[in-house]
Order: structure tokens, then sequence, then C-alpha cells
């Protein structure tokens, strides 16, 4: 019995979803692939095509992109997160987004493919799935809106309020470039954080 497993499925489901069967939950533990990673390991490369969502169970992963020779994180997915590279996903095309295991850890792969069937006979995997695409909707209209109209240190006192953990786990590089400033402009902002 994988512990892991029952226990990743809830939190990823009770975060979207909380109303969704224990016979619904079950099926979707009997379709997921576990998937160990190790830290620094790239879990999806750029020019291949996404198949998966994917369940963080333990540990952290990043996506991110590069941009003038640049190294841009796109976003942070830890324990109870679900990640996925959404247009090569739904349009099967190479993505130009990378996963990056930020921490050893184990996560369990969803075929999409496998999903698109299981919808079509569970109802509520279907709303599951519609639930997802829902949430990742509105995570990068938040995030679109923060860069829009939000200072540095409002961006980073959201990040600190809302997902503590990044916070705390990622590097600050890393951090830096997803909040789209220089590590010394998230250097100061720290600072001020800290002592305002």
């Amino acid at each position: 019995m994988d512990t892991l497993l029952k226990e990743t499925v809830n939190a990823s489901v009770n975060s979207r979803y909380p109303e969704m069967s224990l016979h619904a939950r079950k099926r979707l533990e009997e379709i997921l692939i576990r998937r160990d990673m190790t830290k620094g390991e790239l879990l999806l490369k750029e020019g291949e095509v996404s198949r998966h969502i994917v369940f963080v169970g333990k540990g952290m992963v990043r996506q991110f992109y590069y941009k003038n020779g640049k190294d841009v994180t796109e976003h942070f997915s830890y324990e109870g997160c679900i990640a996925m590279c959404l247009e090569s996903l739904l349009k099967h095309v190479p993505t130009r987004l990378m996963v990056e295991a930020l921490e050893d850890g184990t996560l369990y792969y969803l075929p999409y493919d496998k999903l698109m069937l299981e919808t079509e006979v569970y109802w509520e995997l279907n709303v599951l799935y519609r639930k997802i695409l829902e949430f990742s909707l509105i995570v990068s209209q938040d995030k679109a809106d923060a860069y829009r109209f939000e200072t540095a240190h409002e961006r980073y006192v959201r990040l600190l309020h809302d997902h503590p953990e990044i916070v705390k786990r990622a590097p600050l590089s890393h951090i830096a470039s997803y909040l789209l400033m220089t590590p010394e402009t998230l250097s100061r902002v720290r600072a001020g954080a800290f002592n305002g």
C-alpha cells in the first residue's frame, strides 16, 4: 500500500474538488504512475512533448525556460501541487518549458491520454480535469496581474504569504527570476520585508 500516493491524491484533489468521492479517488490512484526524482534532474526537456499531468507527492520541482540566455522560473510545485506544461499537453507540441527537480522526491504521473479515456467513464474525473484547468487558468491570471499591478515588494510579500514553502526551500536565484527581479533587487526587498 503506497500511503504517499493516497496522501498525494487527497491533498491535490482537496485543493480543487474536495467533494470528489472515495471511489473516484481510488480510480485516480489506480492510473497514476509513481516516479522518483533526484535533485537537479531534468524531468522534462525543451523540445519534448508533455504527456502527463504531474501530482507532486514529495519534494519540489520548478518549470523554467531560457530567455536571452537567462534562466527564468515560471512556476514552482511542491507537495499537494499539480504541475503541467499546458500548451504542450493540450496541443501535443514540443514544449519550451523544462521541469527540474529542486529536491529528491516522488512524483505521480497522470497520463493525459489515459485521463481522456477515463473522463468518458468517470464523470468525477471529468470534473476534476476541468477543475485542474480552471485552477491553472486562475493561477496564470493572478501571476500576470501581479506583474502588471504590483511592486517588487508586493510580489515578494504575496509569495511569502501564499507560498511560504517556496521562500523556505527554493534557491534565491530561482525565486528572483520567478518574481521577475534580479537577485540584488530580491535581497533589498527581503531586507525591507523583514525590517519593515
